[in-house]
């Protein structure tokens, strides 16, 4: 090859044509002449535009597309051109070669998706203070949708060989790169059904923002290894005998253990320590069925399971009846296994586990194999598009809020809604019958009047649960508001509100501009632009469509005499005022509000001003970032913080480095635990004098009370100096009584 023939090192030479080969086996042995041409050419190009280039890393940068490019062929099941797409995706972004140049060499069908890719900037920092760069770089993405959905996938393989990579840059980059993923990446990957990419970039996201969590529980998982082994084969063998007897082709049973993201996601939810996660792992069982037998094979599966082990009655979830909108289609139960544990057991197809674990890309090629008939899953995700599509379709969507309402459909649980004539339409949990309205049609939508859920006459904000039988109630004179907007909480509905009232104003605005128009011939007036401004500048107008609105509307009422004085004087234009810069004793008071040792490190900046973040108040020892905000300095937020995620991802270039000064401060801080437990007598009168005084903490407040069950619980806020004084209360506490749990709380 061309690339080969100058002056490189020998072992970079190897390494790279050895990465090279691998990717050609990976796209298959019969690979025809032209599209190995074509991916050697690309590769060529690739390697000699990024020659001398390294990463942070230090590795040559030529390795990284290759690697994008084998996650998008080994891990995505993606062909040759999103191969060449990948492997020049940085070029255009990063080297003199041009779209020009690329659609010369690979045609425009591969131009288009470069220059999708190049338009998804990477850079975490912006002069544009008012809106997240990240988000409008996510804006950029999803309206790729429209023209071809392998930028997105080639993008997410982008991000994940990125997140794989993320140890050698700087920690603050570390954090904001994480919490982006966290935020918009890994959802977007669990939404296209790309479930592997998913798993790995929420675990990958929880190692690099919490790292001693993450670590914690990957230990537990390895001291765990050996017996949870023992237990799947011992809950398996039976099983396998039991379906090798009824003739059912299986493919596969194995057990497969939780993420470490969904691990700590339930130990959170359900507040348990890691021993207590029974269900860390799950049983899969795949079967080799025809299209048309999988759903047969599969209930027959489930009935074999559920004879061998007791099923809970209320963790059935049937989506082969009834795929979810990224097109998952599989049976789950959970089942009494052998020594009394709880086991959760997927049944699926070989088609529909090709699905679950490669999403979009698995649906493109079973949708493109030749059937005649579309499967629930095509129409499930299909829908979803649709539904994507008119969301990107209102130009005048932020991308904040895009980002926002994204992410309801991304994150939420999905329930089921039945018409009168048992259709049945998936909703994020939280829809309410207005979403459901617009769901079935944008008229029907504009139109609701309320609604009748299982017979019962509701108002168009009621929450939809599960199951709901839902009939829409319409009305011709219904007028669509702004309210409808705090009602709504799908993307879909939300757009057509804003499209329905983004008419009207334009609508009104228009009449508005009639009446004018009518009241100036009215009163031998020439309307003009400059009359106009005069108009506009008394009543505070900037913008004419608005003022028009207002005149409309019947906010601005003009007789003759207040239009002629308006138009017959003349403005005085006015400038605004610079903005005040802060005064000498503006700045001091500002900052006597601090003491004169500063206890955070905040970038370079000794004496840039900050407070203690109320929402999750750090405490010396916490890892912390900060958060520049409007007016109020830099506010601390521990890296763990609720807020934290939804911060870094959306204001990336508002987050600055920040650290503690070092140990033994002498101000107490601002912090809460919870305590619950077995009740005893006297319990509570032990834990208080533990705390003031074995321990001389100071209590700023105490909430705990008793239940009926015997247990009781509340939350204690105390002063305490740093993180290991706050450890060193907790387990003193614990100490107390066997059956106590004490935790730290936002």
């Amino acid at each position: 090859m061309a690339l080969l023939q100058g002056p490189v090192y020998e072992a970079y030479r190897t390494e790279l044509l050895k990465r090279y080969k691998h990717l050609l086996r990976s796209l298959g042995k019969n690979l025809p002449k032209e599209k190995i041409k074509l991916v050697r050419d690309a590769f060529d190009m690739a390697a000699r535009a990024h020659e001398g280039t390294v990463r942070k890393s230090g590795e040559p940068y030529i390795f990284h597309p290759l690697a994008v490019a084998e996650i998008a062929v080994s891990e995505l099941g993606l062909g040759v051109t999103s191969v060449v797409c990948a492997l020049l995706h940085d070029v255009v972004e990063d080297t003199d070669i041009t779209l020009e140049d690329i659609e010369h060499r690979f045609g425009k069908d591969v131009a288009n998706i470069i220059d999708g890719l190049t338009k998804i900037s990477t850079v975490f920092e912006t002069v544009d203070k008012d809106h997240s760069i990240q988000a409008e770089n996510f804006k950029k993405m999803l309206l790729t949708l429209g023209d071809d959905l392998k930028v997105i996938l080639i993008k997410l393989c982008d991000r994940l060989h990125n997140m794989r990579t993320l140890g050698s840059v700087s920690e603050n980059t570390k954090l904001k790169i994480a919490s982006e993923t966290l935020f918009i990446y890994a959802p977007l990957a669990h939404r296209l059904g790309l479930n592997a990419v998913k798993t790995e970039m929420e675990d990958l996201s929880l190692k690099f923002t919490n790292p001693v969590l993450y670590r914690d529980i990957s230990d537990k998982l390895v001291e765990t290894k050996n017996a949870r082994q023992r237990y799947v084969k011992e809950f398996i063998d039976p099983l396998k005998t039991e379906l090798e007897k009824s003739g059912i082709n299986i493919v596969e049973i194995k057990g497969r253990p939780k993420s470490i993201y969904s691990i700590v996601r339930k130990m959170e939810k359900q507040q348990i320590p890691f021993e207590e996660v029974y269900d860390a792992f799950a049983i899969r069982v795949i079967v080799d069925s025809p299209l048309f037998l999988e759903k047969a094979d599969c209930w027959r599966v489930y009935s074999i399971v559920t004879d061998m082990y007791r099923s809970h009655t209320n963790r059935l979830r049937d989506w082969l009846s009834h795929p979810k909108s990224n097109g998952y289609s599989a049976l789950h139960t959970t089942v009494l296994g052998p020594k009394g544990r709880w086991v959760e057991v997927q049944i699926r197809s070989k088609r529909m586990d090709d699905i679950a674990e490669r999403g979009l890309a698995a649906h493109w090629r079973y949708k493109s194999g030749g059937k005649s008939v579309a499967t629930p899953q095509d129409v499930a995700f299909d829908n979803w598009l649709d539904a994507v599509k008119d969301t990107l379709s209102n130009s005048d969507l932020s991308a904040l809020d895009l980002v926002s309402e994204f992410r309801t459909s991304l994150l939420g649980e999905e329930i089921y809604i039945f018409t009168p004539k048992g259709d049945v339409k998936a909703l994020p949990a939280g829809s309410t019958a207005l979403d459901f309205a617009f769901s079935i049609h944008t008229e029907l939508g504009k139109r609701t009047l309320g609604a009748k859920v299982n017979s019962k006459l509701v108002s168009i904000q009621s929450t939809l649960k599960n199951g709901d039988i839902v009939e829409i109630l319409t009305t011709s004179k219904n007028r669509v508001t702004r309210d409808w907007l705090d009602i709504a909480k799908t993307a879909r509905a939300k757009s057509k509100i804003r499209e329905a009232l983004k008419v009207e104003r334009t609508q009104k605005a228009t009449q508005g501009r009639l009446l004018l128009e009518r009241l100036f011939r009215k009163h031998q007036l020439n309307f003009t632009d400059s009359n106009l401004k005069k108009l506009m500048h008394h009543f505070k107008y900037p913008v004419g469509a608005e003022f028009f609105h207002s005149v409309a509307e019947g906010q601005i009422r003009l007789n003759r005499e207040l239009l002629l004085k308006i138009v017959l004087k003349k403005v005085v234009e006015t400038v605004d005022a610079p903005e005040t810069l802060p005064t000498k004793s503006t700045t001091a008071s500002t900052a006597n509000k601090r003491k004169k040792a500063d206890q955070i490190i905040i970038g370079d900046d000794y004496e840039m001003p900050y407070s203690l973040s109320k929402c999750c108040h750090p405490v010396p020892g916490d890892p912390i970032f900060g958060f520049i905000t409007v007016g109020e300095g830099v506010k601390i937020h521990r890296t763990t913080c609720p807020n934290a995620t939804r911060l870094m991802s959306q204001y990336g270039y508002r987050i600055i480095p920040a650290q503690w000064r070092g140990d033994g401060y002498q101000k107490a801080f601002d912090t809460s635990i919870s305590v619950m437990g077995i009740d005893d007598v006297g319990i509570v009168s032990r834990i208080t004098d533990i705390i003031s005084k074995d321990m001389e903490v100071n209590m700023k407040s105490i909430n705990i009370s008793s239940n009926e069950d015997g247990t009781f619980g509340g939350k204690i806020d105390v002063m305490i100096y740093d993180l290991l004084h706050l450890e060193q209360l907790i387990a003193k506490i614990k100490a107390t009584h066997k059956y106590i749990e004490v935790k730290r709380v936002d």
